[in-house]
């Protein structure tokens, strides 16, 4: 699992995730995704090139999230491939946290 950041203009936070958010790719970014969160007002988490989401990886996205969230932020999920959709919405974690496919959409709901 790979993870990298980018600053986007708007104050957003940008982070793209790519590869599996099993157990192995949860554990491969859950300190990365806890520091992000600390500072991140907007966060957009990019989910285009998540291949798997597991229990795990959804616990390394909720977190950090509601940390966001406690401080007054907000958070969109991005771009999910169908069966990482899937996961979301079984779970209903897409009832906690917008899930969007245009990435203009996504910047409108990050304000």
């Amino acid at each position: 699992m790979q993870i990298s950041t980018e600053e986007m203009p708007g104050g957003i936070t940008r982070v793209v995730l790519d590869g599996r958010m099993d157990i192995a790719g949860a554990a491969a970014v859950d300190l990365k995704m806890n520091l992000i969160a600390g500072s991140a007002k907007k966060l957009l988490v990019d989910l285009e090139k998540v291949a798997f989401l597991g229990s795990m990886g959804l616990r390394s996205i909720v977190t950090p999230a509601r940390a966001v969230k406690s401080r007054g932020g907000t958070v969109v999920l991005f771009a999910p491939n169908e069966m990482v959709e899937s996961v979301l919405k079984t779970s209903g974690i897409d009832t906690l946290i917008p899930v969007r496919h245009d990435l203009d959409a996504a910047i409108a709901e990050l304000g």
